[in-house]
């Protein structure tokens, strides 16, 4: 059951904070910390309709990651790319590899972070910052006092897979220690594993979650599924005690409307809810999207809803390309109709509003100049203002069945009887249409109806409302600007017609017209 964390689809908005910094040091002539993002800014996210604020990359970073940002050949041509005039500043090393969460002093610090947190407050904002519990930076200064803490491995380990293992100098003198990774994927070259077979680990680690809670109002834990007991194994052939349910726990016991998202994949996302994550990455939604596959998001979207309403819904973020160049313009829009319009936790990344295309690694500090797709601009604003009404934040979403126009609705109860020289009707209204409904009373409903493929359809939308019945109801395009009026006795015996163009929708208010 939805808990008050998540009974509301709210949306949250990511920062890259490091190139939102760079791009005001542009504007101003001067270096810019948090204290310097201005007012303005924030009184814009919050006109948007967003609660929640990601301020990603806050945390400090060390000289080694950045000395292999740099070095690496094959990222050097990439940030090359998006940046032809690329200059070491512009590399800060990843915002993944961490040496301590504390804001470092180009930022403005910790005080600053807090000073922007009571402005985001005032607005009726709240802060999300990142977490990272599978690995550490490689000058943490946990190598040096407490080499114990990560993964080791010997010489013939790094020999045999250098992609995997380093040396490092610690106070017991050099030793080889992994790298950060996941069990499908070379290691991260930055970072440095941590064991969690430690008991001291899981503690030390539990300590930094309750001093980063004390700062802000949720965490998007990197990775999340790489601490369960099963993958951990997979990875290291290191048994584990579970670390999430004990570390969640804790910080609730204070602070019990305290956020929790993960980063999650591999079908792992409700054995996370079940360890109390209020909200789980739905990477499966994207990537069928992504895929063009209309049945397969209608499965998708079928599944229970208490389930639907812990997912967090995007279109891009900070590891996936913009979506103004992963989709074209006209299927951008239905899959962000799909996306947004869903329940869940709606998550809009930085630039992805003006339809920016460039992709920006997390090694950069810098984004190139792009111009505003006008097209892509006014869209989201259309989007955004229904996301703002109470009954697609707060009420019952109902996933709906079209009927195909070739065969039309009747009231007669099905037979056992096979149908012959007719469609297939699950088929045909699968693949077709994507239909659903948020109600928040009996006489105020927002019908969402998507045709999610590349030929024009014609169907008919049954209406599963009594109410209706004798009732004369209004119909207004919420994001077009055509309104109408029809009898409730015929939606409900022949539907509403629907005749959709490619990647077509319709987003309809559903009103009974006062007698």
């Amino acid at each position: 059951m939805a808990s008050k964390r998540n009974q509301e689809c709210s949306l949250l908005y990511q920062v890259n904070t490091r190139v939102w910094l760079n791009d005001l040091a542009g504007e101003m002539g001067r270096p810019a910390t948090l204290d310097d993002i201005p007012d303005a800014a924030l009184d814009r996210i919050a006109a948007l309709g967003f609660k929640w604020v990601w301020l990603l990359g806050v945390w400090r970073l060390g000289e080694r990651g950045r000395q292999i940002s740099r070095a690496r050949n094959d990222w050097r041509a990439e940030f090359k790319h998006i940046l032809p005039d690329l200059t070491d500043q512009d590399i800060s090393g990843s915002c993944f590899a961490i040496t301590g969460y504390t804001v470092g002093p180009t930022l403005g610090g910790t005080a600053a972070l807090g000073r922007l947190r009571r402005r985001l407050r005032a607005r009726n904002l709240r802060l999300i910052l990142d977490f990272v519990p599978n690995h550490t930076a490689l000058d943490h200064p946990w190598i040096k006092d407490r080499p114990h803490f990560y993964v080791t491995g010997t010489d013939a380990d790094l020999a045999r897979e250098p992609h995997n293992y380093c040396h490092v100098d610690t106070r017991d003198g050099p030793r080889v220690i992994a790298h950060g990774r996941d069990p499908y994927f070379p290691g991260w070259p930055d970072t440095a594993q941590l064991n969690y077979g430690e008991v001291a680990v899981q503690e030390a680690m539990r300590q930094e979650l309750l001093n980063v809670a004390g700062i802000c109002d949720g965490v998007r834990c990197d990775m999340a599924m790489l601490m369960l007991p099963e993958v951990y194994r997979r990875t290291w052939n290191i048994d584990i005690e579970p670390f999430w349910p004990e570390a969640i726990r804790c910080i609730r016991l204070d602070q019990p409307d305290f956020v929790f998202i993960a980063e999650v994949y591999w079908d792992l996302e409700w054995t996370l809810l079940q360890q109390g994550f209020d909200y789980t990455y739905d990477k499966r939604l994207y990537d069928r999207l992504r895929g063009q596959n209309a049945l397969s998001v209608k499965e998708h979207l079928a599944a229970d809803q208490d389930f639907q309403r812990k997912q967090v819904r995007f279109l891009e973020n900070h590891d996936e390309p913009r979506a103004a160049a992963a989709f074209p313009p006209s299927v951008h829009e239905a899959a962000a109709v799909l996306t947004y319009l869903s329940p869940g936790l709606r998550f809009f990344h930085q630039g992805q509003m003006e339809g920016r295309k460039t992709h920006i690694p997390m090694h950069l500090c810098r984004a190139p100049a792009e111009a505003i797709d006008t097209a892509v601009r006014n869209f989201y604003q259309r989007l955004l203002r229904v996301l703002r009404l109470p009954i697609v934040r707060s009420g019952d979403w109902t996933l709906l069945t079209p009927a195909p126009t070739d065969q039309a609705p009747t009231d007669q109860a099905p037979t056992d009887q096979a149908p012959t020289d007719q469609k297939d009707d699950d088929t045909e209204s699968d693949r077709e249409i994507i239909a659903c409904v948020w109600s928040l009373e009996k006489r105020n409903r927002v019908l969402v109806i998507v045709n999610y493929t590349p030929e024009p359809v014609s169907s008919h939308l049954k209406l599963p409302f009594p109410d209706l019945r004798r009732q004369k109801v209004r119909l207004r395009d919420l994001m077009g600007t055509t309104k109408g009026e029809e009898s409730g006795d015929a939606l409900l015996k022949t539907g509403l017609a629907i005749d959709l163009p490619p990647w077509g929708y319709r987003v309809l208010e559903l009103s009974v017209v006062a007698s």
